[in-house]
């Protein structure tokens, strides 16, 4: 999965079987040194094959390759993001495997479709590729396609056609990348990009909360094996993945958009975790092949005991995440200047990201003494985002010794309509904690906020929006709070109906006479 090539527009598909013709029919073709299929189809629904080596192996399994979000099936042999061709279907096809290419709904790059809609149309083509070969494939998946592979295999009947499962960095339980995205701050950028779609919703780590609920306890989670893989590099040093993963690192180790813990399933093994590589390196051959490759010579596996008294119980399972953030976004109107402001309450080093949707909107941030800080003054590097907010412009400043008070950040528009969203990482020895359920009954709904400090008793003032699935404010409260020993804990409002809800919880306080400003965004499943 590459949370990438984001929009609303929801297609529907009419799915054609592809044609298929002998392999020896094709010549297997190599460009600038990468092998490419012998044919390809990007219709949603079709698969191909990969040429048969010249070394083929009748008794290994067929590769099927499942691509990530927004992708396409030639992700797999073509260039990566950040490090030229991908050589996977090469490792592959130099090791003896008959390799297999398949296209989901994403591959039509007009939006990506969660796991459910995604997993019945690979359930279908695995069914086909099984009569092909008339014996059990093996699949390799990179992001959501571990999701949407898993889902085709216990929703939809396709575990009969497969023998095993190496995920690649797959965000088995979310990504809070994919909460910020659904956040009330986020909005009018994600909005505004055509960012909300079927696929970044099922990502919400509420959401597959309640994914994970029904399908680790489901009977056919035991018919396959799970292998995983992790990484925790967050690539190119200011490229689109280290912001990604300078979020994501209040939320523990990972590789630019998927933290590590989600990559792991509780009854699947996991192979390791590979501190250099990132999300758009881990699905390449040469860093991973030839150590997953030995799992994949057969098909077959010990019995995996039932999953009835292992699956995780997300509903009493609490989340924990530290926070050192301060978020706020909004609407920029042309021929504007819009200012916002923030809290630092003592001296420290941050790293402030400005993402846009165009590169016109000027970016300052002024100091409480004054000072002012631009791309032309300050250290600041740009970039496009490629994968979680695909299409925005990212300017992100790092400053050193920032003083205490009220800083502003300042957008200058003057060509079109934009928005922004900001988000402040600061270096803090007592962050904030935030520990609330990934699903919960409405009755036990509940969060805890935590912080070590010097005054374990001291008041927070708190915003608390939370929003609904079509991004509605669903409810809003402000309400000043007195931590006791250090933590407090909060419910969340009465819900109508079950589903994923997005909460958002602004924080002011006070720390020896300066105030201070953070925010907490997550997401969580409410089941009435």
């Amino acid at each position: 999965m590459r949370l990438r090539r984001l929009t609303a527009v929801m297609l529907v598909v009419v799915v054609a079987l592809f044609s298929f013709v002998p392999m020896s029919a094709f010549p297997t073709e190599v460009h600038a040194g990468k092998l490419f299929p012998p044919h390809e189809s990007f219709t949603p629904g079709t698969w191909y094959l990969g040429a048969q080596p010249p070394n083929y192996d009748p008794n290994k399994p067929p590769i099927v390759f499942v691509q990530g979000k927004g992708g396409a099936a030639n992700d797999w042999y073509t260039d990566t993001t950040y490090y030229g061709a991908n050589d996977m279907y090469e490792s592959a096809y130099k090791k003896g495997y008959q390799t297999v290419f398949v296209q989901l709904y994403d591959a039509a790059r007009q939006g990506s479709k969660s796991q459910y809609d995604n997993g019945r149309l690979l359930a279908s083509m695995l069914s086909q590729i099984y009569s092909r070969f008339g014996k059990k494939v093996n699949i390799i998946a990179h992001s959501k396609g571990g999701p949407d592979t898993q889902a085709a295999l216990v929703y939809y009947g396709a575990h009969q056609y497969v023998g095993k499962v190496v995920t690649l960095g797959s965000p088995h339980y979310g990504s809070h990348l994919a909460d910020l995205s659904y956040s009330w701050w986020a909005g009018w950028l994600a909005s505004l990009l055509g960012q909300k779609d079927d696929g970044t919703y099922s990502l919400q780590t509420g959401q597959m909360a309640n994914f994970r609920s029904a399908t680790d306890s489901n009977p056919n989670v035991s018919k396959n094996k799970y292998y995983t893989v992790a990484g925790t590099s967050w690539g190119p040093a200011l490229s689109a993945l280290a912001t990604g993963g300078l979020y994501l690192s209040s939320h523990g180790s990972n590789d630019g958009l998927v933290n590590e813990w989600s990559t792991k399933l509780n009854y699947g093994v996991h192979l390791f975790t590979d501190g250099s590589l990132d999300h758009d390196s881990i699905r390449m051959g040469s860093r991973v092949f030839s150590r997953i490759e030995p799992y994949l010579r057969t098909s077959t596996f010990s019995a995996i005991k039932s999953t009835k008294n292992i699956a995780n119980n997300n509903e009493i399972e609490k989340i924990e995440s530290a926070n050192n953030q301060v978020i706020v976004g909004g609407p920029l109107t042309q021929n504007s200047v819009s200012e916002k402001s923030f809290d630092v309450d003592r001296l420290t080093n941050a790293t402030l990201s400005v993402l846009t949707a165009t590169n016109q909107t000027e970016v300052t941030f002024i100091s409480p003494s004054g000072k002012v800080f631009t791309k032309d003054n300050s250290k600041v590097a740009t970039s496009q985002d490629q994968d979680a907010f695909r299409g925005a412009y990212v300017q992100t400043f790092e400053l050193k010794g920032m003083e205490a008070g009220k800083w502003k950040v300042q957008f200058k528009n003057a060509t079109k309509e934009d928005a922004y969203l900001f988000v402040g990482t600061f270096d803090d020895k007592t962050p904030f904690s935030l520990v609330m359920p990934g699903k919960a009954k409405q009755d036990k709904a509940n969060f805890f906020m935590k912080q070590e400090s010097d005054n374990p008793n001291k008041e927070v003032e708190m915003m608390i929006r939370v929003v609904d699935e079509k991004g509605n404010l669903i409810s809003e409260t402000k309400q000043t709070r007195k931590l006791t020993n250090g933590s407090l804990e909060g419910w969340l409002p009465k819900v109508t109906k079950s589903g994923t809800y997005n909460i958002t919880i602004d924080l002011k306080g006070n720390n020896n006479g300066h105030e201070y400003t953070r925010t907490l965004v997550r997401s969580v499943y409410i089941d009435k």
